[in-house]
């Protein structure tokens, strides 16, 4: 390779001396790092756009707040925009969120918040190079466009769908090349809506982005999670958490169109071991024999009931150490 052919490209270089990823923030739940990463304590990636889309009430702000805690937890810079003007700080802070370490803003349109995410990476930047950052939007689908959130009445016309698009599609354009270069996460949550009068196929489409959203994501992950038969409910039938599903539709760091349980407790957040049983299993960590599992490896057994005392403490190192925790 002539060294001096590279010397006279300003904008490339090998792709060899790349660094492969920029690292990964866990989500709080072994299962979701996994069908994500490929690593039960890896989660989202540093560098990209991952969304979490689905219907009200699906956890989706929940899985935001987990991310930010533990971006905190590794350091991080931790940032919500929330134009909801929605987000309970009291909640936040059970969760385990710090409020003195959570950069907070609430724009007033689509074109404000991406220049909010802007304008803080340069403002973090300015003083420090290298620490990730972690940006949680919640949400994409209320944030109305400046030619909506400037009209004199609130009578809607056939273009504006077709401007909120167009003005996703430019702000994601600027945004995006920032990402990598200065090691941002970008979560963006999205709302699920029904087209009128389809009567085959599904309903669903996006609230917000249009088509450019999807060709712009690393992840995207669906949360399902019906809103009778998935509740939990404790022995007084009081709902104390829902139970669900994440379909993940859109992969650039694992394996796409995998699909991880989830539970949240609302008194306690996420349970961390939520699907990691099943999904041992597929690894063949684990062999299932009626109501019986047993590790591969030692041929200790156990049933499920007890498989979450089997991991004390929490698990920090990966596969390898989840199979030794359960060969205790």
């Amino acid at each position: 390779m002539n060294k001096d052919v590279l010397k006279r490209l300003k904008n490339a270089g090998l792709l060899s001396e790349q660094a492969p990823d920029l690292g990964f923030v866990s989500t709080g739940s072994y299962a979701l790092n996994k069908i994500i990463s490929g690593d039960y304590t890896k989660g989202i990636p540093i560098g990209m756009i991952t969304q979490f889309i689905g219907e009200s009430s699906t956890a989706k702000t929940v899985f935001g707040t987990h991310i930010l805690k533990e971006a905190q937890a590794q350091g991080y810079y931790s940032v919500m925009v929330d134009s909801e003007n929605a987000y309970n700080p009291e909640f936040a802070m059970h969760l385990g969120i710090d409020p003195k370490e959570l950069i907070y803003s609430s724009p007033e349109t689509l074109e404000d918040s991406f220049q909010v995410i802007e304008d803080t990476i340069k403002a973090i930047r300015e003083t420090d190079k290298d620490t990730p950052i972690v940006i949680v939007y919640d949400s994409i689908a209320v944030s109305p466009s400046k030619a909506e959130y400037e009209a004199e009445n609130y009578d809607g016309n056939n273009m504006q769908g077709a401007i909120r698009a167009k003005s996703t599609g430019a702000c994601l354009r600027k945004i995006n090349p920032i990402l990598r270069m200065k090691k941002v996460a970008l979560v963006i949550i999205n709302q699920i809506r029904n087209k009128v009068g389809v009567m085959y196929g599904s309903p669903d489409t996006m609230a917000a982005g249009g088509k450019s959203l999807e060709y712009y994501l690393g992840v995207n992950l669906k949360c399902i999670s019906n809103k009778t038969s998935d509740l939990i409910k404790d022995d007084n039938k009081n709902v104390i958490g829902i139970q669900g599903k994440l379909r993940n539709t859109k992969n650039k760091c694992s394996i796409p169109f995998r699909e991880c349980e989830f539970e949240l407790m609302f008194d306690e957040g996420l349970n961390p071991y939520a699907g990691v049983l099943k999904l041992m299993e597929n690894d063949g960590l684990v062999e299932r024999n009626g109501a019986w599992y047993n590790i591969a490896e030692s041929g200790k057994k156990f049933q499920s009931k007890e498989f979450i005392e089997l991991l004390q403490p929490p698990v920090d190192q990966g596969v390898t150490t989840l199979a030794k925790f359960l060969s205790k």
